[in-house]
């Protein structure tokens, strides 16, 4: 599932995944220019001939990401089901992480946010898109009585992408070993349980 939407040159899309790989491996303290050119036999100054710093490669990497993101989210037909609709968004993104494993420490590493404000902006943009959307998916499933409106579909979505987040954390902790698809469709499952008030 390669979606390159914005424009990025190949080489730049090379070091953005080398660097996401970086990140996973040795986190952001091994995420260094000289560890990057070393990682793809590189002189250092080929890195700086596409990216000024270490930060713009970040901020490119995340905005890469966001685009995908945006890319599943837009690709995903609404169905009136709850239940697809709902699934649907977080099936997709897990095969999407699946297939490109070096992306889930940019989204979902704690650690990353510290490194300046931009990257944290870029990171807060990332999830909150992914936020409005399933806000929106729970909203409609409340509005036709489909769900239990005890919670406002914004706190609903501020329990759910956390969740998600700490499922892809024990994912990385396992060393992508454990079944991200399936742990992440068990997920779901429990979630519209809880949201459809059964057992």
């Amino acid at each position: 599932m390669m979606l390159i939407k914005m424009d990025i040159k190949p080489r730049q899309l090379e070091i953005i995944e080398v660097a996401g790989k970086l990140l996973t491996n040795s986190g952001i303290n091994g995420l260094t220019i000289k560890n990057l050119a070393n990682e793809m036999n590189f002189s250092e100054g080929a890195i700086y001939r596409h990216f000024k710093n270490k930060e713009e490669i970040i901020l490119t990497l995340l905005r890469y990401l966001h685009e995908n993101v945006q890319r599943i989210i837009g690709e995903i037909p609404k169905s009136g089901d709850f239940e697809k609709d709902f699934t649907s968004l977080f099936d997709k993104l897990a095969c999407y992480f699946k297939e490109n494993p070096h992306y889930v420490v940019a989204v979902f590493s704690e650690g990353l946010m510290d490194e300046s404000v931009r990257v944290s902006e870029k990171i807060m943009l990332l999830i909150g898109t992914l936020m409005k959307h399933v806000q929106s998916v729970i909203k409609e499933a409340q509005e036709q009585q489909i769900i239990m409106g005890f919670l406002a579909s914004e706190q609903i979505a501020q329990i759910i992408i956390p969740s998600f987040r700490h499922q892809m954390f024990k994912w990385k902790m396992s060393n992508f070993k454990s079944d991200i698809e399936q742990d992440v469709a068990s997920l779901t499952h429990t979630f519209i349980k809880l949201l459809k008030g059964t057992r």
